[in-house]
């Protein structure tokens, strides 16, 4: 057969031996004998583009959260290889990079559908088992067997031997003596068939095999003359394969050509569509797989280098970045460079570099594009392109430089808002652009544009989402004398939005603290705001001093009147389910060194002894906010000074790839030693809990409890007698004394005595005064009876209803909380 290839640009044109219309390219192949064809699965008989999903998803899911340009920037380096591919990816993603773990993971997701059958390939195989023994080597999975046969392709094989299952992986030579050995063949007379160049071709000619360089399109650019020339020969189709098996051999095997001709065959608008084809496979698969405007502006980018043009480059406006809409009038835009890649290093054709804003001339191609809203191809020697150089010498220098010949400018547009524009660059290759080219660019510019504006819209949700949930959330810790707190939130950064996690830290009367956390079903801005509202409500209850168990029965009560609520005018008439919520509401009073705790439907709390012990209590677990069922309990626990609360939502302990159980069970480590730190342990914690990319929102809220000194306390019994107020007065006075308080002593012996004097007249016994000393002064006088005491505004001739009025007033706030056995009435005053 005669091989000619003409000096067309860009053209790969040869003389083919066949009556069909599919390539074969011969390159000084060898001529021989051939009894036996080896195939390899991908691109040959399957779909190649299988591979890459699977390898895809598993390296997401093995090495978590990953840098998406990396991957695909490794894939383009190494996709001419086989089993190496499989060792650079796992040698730059995983931890230890081990490539059985990857492979192992790969042959999960890896799967062989019907359509992803080619056409031509039962056919083929069919005729070529008349006259040759067939084979199959692979480094596929062990599922590519039940593929076969369920394709009726199997009973046509003579051996299917799969690398690093049955033998080692291609290329390895062992691979391909494994199935020479199968088919009893020698390898002098045996031809392989495959796609990569490293696995397939050099692999099977280093065995001494010879080597049929099967190209369907499906992995543009077209492969250099250096490359074509290390095959025997290169088909485009496997209906070009008798053909080529034929001229390996020497002859035309008998009965198999009807007849034969010799023309000339210009296949380059075959492999021209099938590029096409590609680089829109290539946009589906790599466009939109991130929510991040940046990463999305670089993958067009490097699908466009990779497949396209010498040079990309995306442009924004500044003010779609910051608010949304583009600005209206475009007589000189201002474009902010967001990406930009090149098959030059450092891009040094670029006028501006990523970061800058640029302004461009009115008769820029730029500016005539967003003027149409079309793109538009423009060469360097038309008269239009020569009046903008002219007037813009610092582009005309850089075209200049670089031998720039052509360029294409297309609008990114999505749903009525110009975003910016793509350049594509040629002048590397040798082509220029065409109008074919410019439809093409037009079609993958506009996914791009819809994956960077769903990216912006996001970004926006999100951002004001955070906005929210961070309003809504403590601004700071006060300082307490019940406990030395730190608190870590970590927003979802998942694709469903914000979630609606909190926590809280409430001083409480006595010298107590408060602390929360809960857990709203949902993402986004509608969890953050029902966040608000429960945690509002949560605070008034809390600031009431309602037991846990309480409190968490009005905020279940609270959450199925909210899902009963009717959708707001104008909204959706659906809206997001409040039941599911969770919450956990601890109580510590650090006279007592008493936690009270309740819980509905969330993870346990953790106290961290001072020793270092964890231990995860076993605190009885009530249904969801909003759920209903069974009634909540509490639970006390007295804690050693100095332990450690730890509360926490299901986010921190629960991921992808690990269950709750698990989560915590390292968490228990994280937590377990000595603690010098708060906020070093939160930090220790997240590191070895967060993977990176946070599926949910996730709280930690630590709390070393503190105890304060019997000599900081005083209590006393009072008789239910109203001559005891004056022994009150004297036991008051003395006490401030012995703390040095004096100057306190007239405005709480007043204030004792109201109080005393109140329950004596209308409470029940036993009564019982208390003096706590520490930031404040407190003053709590105990009952056995439920009524709240209300202050009210006495006439001028009453005799009463005074007392709580001046308490009111010489103190700094004052209230009432029930206990299981009545009632206490408080009052502080500043030291």
């Amino acid at each position: 057969m005669r091989v000619t290839e003409r000096p067309v640009s860009g053209r790969l044109i040869v003389d083919v031996d066949t009556a069909t219309d599919h390539g074969v390219h011969h390159t000084g192949a060898r001529t021989g004998r051939v009894d036996a064809v080896v195939f390899d699965i991908g691109g040959s008989i399957y779909d190649d583009e299988r591979f890459v999903e699977a390898l895809y998803r598993a390296v997401h899911e093995l090495a978590g959260e990953f840098d998406e340009s990396e991957f695909w920037s490794l894939y383009e380096a190494e996709r001419k290889g086989g089993a190496g591919l499989r060792t650079a990816f796992a040698r730059r993603f995983l931890p230890g990079g081990d490539v059985s773990v990857l492979r192992a993971r790969i042959a999960r997701h890896w799967a062989y559908p019907v359509e992803s059958l080619y056409p031509d390939v039962a056919p083929v195989l069919h005729a070529l088992a008349v006259d040759y023994r067939l084979g199959i080597l692979s480094n596929s999975p062990p599922q590519v067997r039940d593929a076969l046969r369920r394709d009726g392709l199997a009973p046509l094989f003579d051996a299917i031997v799969l690398g690093g299952q049955d033998s080692a992986e291609k290329p390895a030579e062992e691979a391909f003596r494994t199935v020479l050995q199968q088919l009893g063949v020698a390898a002098e007379h045996t031809v392989h068939v495959g796609n990569r160049l490293d696995a397939d071709v050099r692999g099977a000619r280093r065995a001494g095999l010879r080597a049929v360089w099967m190209l369907r399109g499906e992995a543009p650019p077209a492969p250099g003359r250096d490359d074509l020339a290390q095959a025997d020969a290169v088909i485009t189709s496997l209906s070009g394969l008798p053909v080529a098996l034929s001229r390996l051999a020497g002859h035309t095997p008998p009965q198999r050509a009807c007849r034969t001709t010799v023309s000339a065959l210009d296949i380059t608008g075959q492999y021209r569509t099938r590029q096409r084809l590609a680089v829109m496979n290539a946009a589906s698969v790599r466009l939109g797989t991130s929510l991040d405007v940046t990463e999305t502006a670089r993958e067009l980018t490097r699908v466009a280098i990779g497949h396209f043009s010498d040079f990309a480059a995306v442009d924004l406006f500044e003010d779609v970045l910051r608010s949304g809409a583009s600005p209206g009038r475009h007589d000189e835009p201002a474009l902010l460079r967001v990406a930009q890649d090149s098959v030059l290093k450092e891009c040094p054709e670029s006028a501006v570099r990523p970061g800058q804003v640029s302004r461009h001339h009115p008769l820029s191609p730029v500016t005539q594009t967003l003027t149409a809203d079309t793109p538009s191809v423009h060469w360097t020697d038309d008269r239009d392109v020569r009046r903008w150089l002219d007037a813009d010498p610092h582009h005309a220098e850089i075209l200049r430089v670089h031998r720039v010949h052509s360029l294409i400018t297309a609008p990114l547009l999505a749903r009525g808002t110009r975003l910016g524009v793509v350049h594509y660059i040629r002048h590397r290759t040798p082509d220029a652009f065409d109008t074919d080219d410019v439809q093409l660019a037009q079609e993958i510019t506009t996914r791009a544009a819809l994956a960077i504006d769903n990216a912006r819209r996001y970004a926006r949700e999100h951002d004001t989402s955070l906005a929210l949930q961070h309003s809504l959330l403590p601004r700071h810790d006060a300082r307490l004398s019940a406990a030395d707190v730190a608190t870590r939130y970590i927003p979802a950064e998942s694709t469903a939005g914000v979630g609606g996690d909190w926590f809280d830290v409430i001083p409480l009367s006595g010298a107590r603290v408060g602390l929360m956390v809960g857990d709203v079903v949902g993402h986004g801005i509608e969890a953050s705001a029902t966040m608000g509202r429960l945690r509002t409500a949560a605070l008034t209850l809390a600031d009431i001093d309602v037991p846990p168990d309480e409190l968490l029965t009005h905020l279940d009560d609270l959450v199925l009147r909210l899902d009963g609520e009717p959708a707001a005018h104008g909204t959706s008439a659906q809206h997001t389910p409040v039941a599911g919520a969770t919450c956990l509401y601890a109580v510590y009073d650090p006279v007592s060194r008493y936690c009270t705790m309740a819980r509905a439907g969330h993870p346990p709390p953790a106290i961290i002894s001072p020793d270092g012990a964890v231990l995860f209590p076993d605190l009885p677990n009530g249904p969801p906010l909003g759920v209903g069922g069974l009634p909540f309990e509490s639970t006390g626990l007295e804690l050693p000074r100095g332990s450690i609360i730890a509360l926490y939502t299901d986010g921190l302990p629960h991921s992808v790839g690990r269950d709750l159980d698990d989560g915590l069970r390292l968490l228990g480590d994280l937590l377990s030693g000595p603690v010098t730190s708060l906020e070093s342990r939160c930090d220790d914690v997240l590191r070895g809990l967060s993977p990176g990319n946070h599926e949910d929102d996730a709280v930690l809220l630590l709390a070393r409890t503190r105890a304060l000194s019997a000599s900081s306390v005083a209590t006393w019994d009072v008789a239910a007698d109203p001559a005891e107020v004056s022994r009150v007065r004297h036991l008051v006075t003395e006490r401030l004394s012995r703390w040095g308080l004096e100057d306190l002593s007239f405005t709480t012996e007043l204030v004792a005595s109201e109080l005393v004097t109140n329950a004596i007249r209308y409470a029940r016994p036993p009564l019982t005064l208390r003096l706590i000393r520490d930031t404040v002064l407190m003053c709590e006088v105990s009952d056995a009876s439920s009524t709240t005491p209300h202050r009210k505004r006495s006439r001028a001739l009453d005799e009463s209803g005074r007392g709580l009025l001046l308490v009111a007033q010489l103190t700094r706030r004052w209230g009432t909380r029930y206990t299981p056995s009545g009632k206490t009435v408080w009052a502080e005053q500043e030291i």
